[in-house]
């Protein structure tokens, strides 16, 4: 059951770069880019608040869920587990 990450999505919809949204959240670009990715364990519900704050758009825009099949009908194969 991945969890989707939506952030390059939207950040192009908004025309903002990593760079950008990195300085109005407050965080590295490279967490900006950990976020995208979804190479990360967890997210503070305040840089998700910054996040939507800055991109003007819900939670729900950033992150999605798939199932097991939808994510292997989207991209091949489910993503490794840590653990």
């Amino acid at each position: 059951m991945p969890i989707i990450m939506r952030l390059d999505r939207v950040m192009a919809d908004r025309k903002m770069t990593s760079l950008e949204l990195a300085e109005k959240v407050g965080i590295s670009p490279v967490n900006i880019s950990r976020i995208k990715t979804g190479r990360l364990k967890g997210i503070r519900f305040s840089t998700l608040t910054a996040m939507c704050e800055a991109l003007h758009c819900k939670p729900g825009d950033l992150i999605d869920y798939m199932s097991d099949e939808e994510y292997e009908d989207a991209f091949g194969a489910l993503p490794a587990r840590e653990g």
